[in-house]
């Protein structure tokens, strides 16, 4: 099988975030298009060279052949060994414990995520580096000046890959070992939580209702849920992985998985109600009548660590992305624990997990972790959650309920505004960001401005400084309005509004998440006009 340098022109267009490279599958299927990518990565990341790297995917259209051409590509750049899920599934919180279980030089998970998949779907691929975690945007920068001006990519031609035959295969000099996506993780599982109490718990009578959307977590929940702690298979739906996720959109919101909310509402609910996103990294939780925000997930599953046997020493810090409700610090204050608020991006959490400043993580767009992985892990959110039901013996609804009324409840939702052009999206932030410093002292209604920013953050860790994540108005401890944009889409711009109201034991139980931000909506609406710039009358999704 010789190597081949092919020339190839550039694509101007193969700027990635830390969350990786993004398009359309007709984009990626164009001549050279991921080679170009692929090529940039290797040559940017020299340490690749001699050593392992770990590949795998969520399963989507195009994963099989992309894994393939990666897979050549790693030959022909002097790669000693590949590691990659057998038939190409790995999900991204799995890609990132096989990183650093063999120690490997990188990663490279291809996935969009979220983002709804088939031959008219997006497709992505992001590069991890080692250590489990997201490339930094250094890194991620420099790969994609480097594309500008490539000339050619190399590639060992003629190699055949068989992806769904376990065990070691040799291309030229380099050894390719296909290995089952889910065993390590579920080992991994086994040692942080309390499978015997979850079983027993299973076997009183409880019940859990688990919906993979026919994405790559069908087979670790087959494993995990069904095989090891005795869940019955009725408690799994859409569980088979595939290319298309049968048409399902992969987020687990409660719009675009509003069948698990009215399962949860109905006479037949059952204890626990969960899903995961396209690459098994996001989770969605609810309980009989009740739907858990992501920042009251963070900061129940933050007040029960102590209570996983993988954490028996309790919370050592936490931390959470600036736009994610503040109800975990309320948590760390109490246990006199280091709080830290970052901005958005697994990267930031990273750092921190890599000094053993936290372990435990999260964020508002349905991210929960620790310091298993350097990734977000949408399976461990739900074995963590049936955890804490069967070392407590309480309800979702119970377990919520409890800790509101010891440290107060911070209401919380957010509104996306999709696709919107990006002249209207950048015009609300900047009229904004124009008249942010004069708020302060001003009162609307019956709040007071204490302070209004645009957020950055300087990290304790690597020294390097973030700008421009966001704009805050915050009326003190009482409640907040956030707005940012949001990259993750691949049409149009998403404009996100945060808002979050607190109320004290007293009154923390007293309304409906919508009855207690309703007049805070308005507040925002006078202070951004995201209606009258951009005529939306509403937002595309209310979580």
């Amino acid at each position: 099988m010789p190597m081949r340098e092919i020339a190839t022109k550039p694509y101007p267009d193969q700027r990635s975030g830390t969350a990786g490279l993004r398009k359309r599958v007709a984009v990626f299927q164009q001549p050279h298009y991921l080679e170009n990518f692929l090529q940039s990565v290797f040559d940017s990341v020299p340490e690749l060279r001699g050593h392992t790297l770990v590949i795998g995917g969520d399963g989507r259209y195009f994963n099989r052949q992309a894994i393939a051409t990666a897979v050549a590509m790693a030959a022909a750049n002097g790669v000693a060994r590949v590691v990659v899920g057998q038939g190409g599934l790995l999900s991204t919180p799995a890609a990132s414990h096989l990183i650093r279980l063999h120690r490997a030089a990188a990663g490279l998970i291809f996935t969009a995520s979220h983002n709804p998949a088939g031959a008219d779907g997006d497709f992505g691929v992001k590069l991890n580096v080692a250590g489990g975690g997201q490339a930094s945007e250094g890194l991620t920068e420099r790969i994609y000046e480097h594309s500008k001006s490539l000339g050619r990519y190399r590639i060992l031609e003629g190699a055949t890959v068989d992806l769904d035959r376990r065990g070691l295969q040799t291309l030229g000099a380099m050894e390719l070992d296909v290995v089952d996506p889910v065993d390590e993780y579920a080992r991994l599982m086994q040692k942080l939580f309390d499978f015997n109490r979850i079983r027993e718990w299973l076997k009183a009578g409880h019940s859990l209702r688990y919906d993979a959307l026919h994405a790559v977590t069908g087979p670790y929940a087959q494993r995990i849920f069904v095989e090891m702690l005795g869940a019955p298979l009725s408690s799994l739906q859409n569980a088979n992985p595939l290319e298309d996720f049968g048409g399902i959109h992969p987020d687990p919101n409660l719009i675009h998985a509003r069948h698990l909310h009215e399962l949860a509402h109905s006479d037949r609910a059952p204890d626990l109600v969960a899903a995961s996103d396209g690459d098994g990294d996001r989770n969605m939780i609810l309980g009989r009548g009740i739907f858990v925000s992501p920042g009251d997930s963070l900061a129940f599953l933050a007040a029960h660590l102590k209570e996983l046997p993988g954490y028996r020493d309790g919370l050592r810090g936490v931390a959470r992305s600036m736009p994610t409700s503040r109800a975990v610090d309320k948590v760390a204050k109490a246990m006199a624990v280091d709080s830290y608020e970052t901005p958005t991006g697994w990267k930031f959490f990273a750092n921190l997990l890599e000094m053993d400043r936290i372990n435990l993580c999260g964020e508002e767009s349905f991210g929960t972790s620790s310091s298993h992985v350097r990734e977000k892990d949408g399976i461990w959110a739900v074995l963590a959650w049936l955890n804490v039901l069967a070392a407590t013996r309480l309800s979702v609804r119970e377990v919520a309920e409890r800790h509101w009324r010891h440290y107060g409840r911070h209401y919380y939702g957010r509104h996306d505004y999709e696709e919107l052009p990006a002249t209207a999206a950048t015009t609300v932030m900047q009229d904004l960001a124009r008249t942010l410093y004069d708020l302060p002292g001003r009162k609307f209604g019956e709040w007071e401005v204490g302070a209004a920013d645009e957020f950055g953050y300087h990290d304790p860790v690597d020294g390097s400084l973030a700008v421009n994540q966001g704009l805050r108005v915050i009326f003190g401890d009482r409640a907040r309005i956030v707005l940012r944009l949001s990259g993750t889409g691949t049409r149009g711009v998403t404009l996100r509004l945060y808002l979050e109201r607190y109320e004290d034991h007293a009154t923390a139980l007293g309304w409906k998440t919508w009855e207690a931000l309703a007049p805070l909506v308005n507040v925002a609406e006078q202070i951004a006009r995201i209606g009258a710039i951009t005529g939306r009358k509403a937002p595309s999704v209310v979580t």
